[in-house]
């Protein structure tokens, strides 16, 4: 029995629909596959990077899906897909997230993924302190070897790509006082890519301007469509310098803080593919 009557869409009461396409005609969608039906209907890519799935993309990344990164059209992937590969989840937090930003810019389209869970535990600087920033910690100097291993081997070398990064690397009474375009592949998150502002991190303080350099001005989607992704139960790092001895955090809790640089907790990095 018909129920309700728009001019594209009529729905009947056994929760089937009949869609009318001014291309395709008309086709009857059967109540157990609209959803999927759904997701097959919204083509325009920036909205790929506003709808949350949740969907299987696989155990492997295919050559269908690069192509479909590539070509800008992130045909069947939405934010929250994801992939499990060697007993890891990684997970699509964005789509063309660093896209046209850097020097040189960046133009290929591509997927920002992060993993469901911490890879392992690892010190931001063995030193105890924020000296030299991010860019010479020690995490990002050599604690990141292992993810890069792993990530590389998962999705092949060809498709984690390189971009540029706006990073601290130096820091003077606490506080970020230089920076520099940075290759950047597999990195530790900072505040605003989890959280969407800063909370622990270093601000202006009124008496002078503290530089915030970063590229990474807007929360990832991933975490905004779905906050309890952020929350893994586990304590993570994230690379705001904090003072001259803390860097940001997540806590197990999953609320935002700060540890001294020589602690030893998650590292949870993100990573472009295409």
């Amino acid at each position: 029995m018909k129920i309700t009557e728009y001019p594209q869409v009529t729905a009947f009461d056994d929760g089937d629909f009949l869609l009318k396409d001014g291309t395709n005609g008309t086709k009857i969608i059967k109540a157990s596959n609209a959803a999927n039906e759904f997701f097959n209907l919204v083509v325009d890519p920036q909205m790929h990077a506003n709808i949350y799935r949740g969907k299987s993309l696989g155990t492997s990344f295919t050559a269908a899906q690069k192509a479909a990164i590539a070509d800008g059209s992130f045909k069947d992937m939405f934010i929250g897909d994801y992939w499990t590969i060697g007993g890891k989840v990684y997970r699509v937090a964005d789509m063309d997230y660093f896209y046209n930003t850097g020097s040189p810019a960046f133009t290929k389209h591509h997927l920002v993924v992060v993993p469901d869970k911490t890879m392992y535990n690892n010190v931001m600087k063995s030193a105890g302190t924020t000296e030299g920033g991010y860019v010479n910690s020690d995490m990002r100097l050599t604690g990141l070897a292992s993810a890069k291993t792993t990530i590389t081997s998962a999705f092949g070398s060809d498709a984690v790509l390189t971009h540029k990064e706006y990073l601290v690397n130096a820091v003077t009474n606490g506080k970020p006082s230089g920076k520099s375009f940075t290759d950047a592949s597999v990195e530790i998150m900072n505040e605003i890519m989890v959280f969407g502002t800063r909370i622990y991190a270093v601000g202006n303080d009124g008496t002078a301007s503290t530089p915030l350099y970063t590229l990474s001005t807007k929360q990832f989607s991933l975490f905004r469509l779905n906050p309890k992704m952020i929350h893994t139960q586990e304590y993570y790092w994230l690379r705001d310098v904090v003072s001259s001895t803390y860097f940001a955090s997540v806590h197990g809790s999953g609320y935002a803080t700060c540890f001294t640089a020589n602690s030893t907790y998650g590292v949870r990095p993100y990573f472009c593919i295409g």
